[in-house]
């Protein structure tokens, strides 16, 4: 397999991961939060804290895969997302008033 290929069959996946991992961060902290609320008694402070850990680091998976995958696209040199999504639309020649 080619290099490239390789890489880029690896980063659909690493993507197609992501969700499960948000999942899976999301219930654990969720899981221990609760977990440790029965054993000291608590009412739901640790359910709560562990929880918003968890959904942090979830979020925190989703940044650092598309910092790692967005940083050579700049958005403002014409040659970024924008520009991409935008391709057809200076291809038409602009409308005469």
């Amino acid at each position: 397999m080619k290099k490239g290929k390789k890489n880029s069959v690896l980063d659909m996946a690493y993507a197609s991961s992501l969700g499960i991992a948000m999942v899976i961060a999301v219930f654990g902290s969720l899981l221990i939060g609760s977990y440790l609320d029965r054993k000291l008694g608590t009412r739901s402070i640790f359910t709560i804290l562990f929880l918003v850990i968890g959904v942090a680091a979830g979020f925190r998976n989703y940044y650092l895969f598309f910092k790692k995958h967005l940083k050579d696209e700049p958005t403002n040199s014409g040659t970024g997302i924008v520009h991409k999504l935008n391709a057809n639309a200076k291809d038409t020649p602009p409308k005469k008033d």
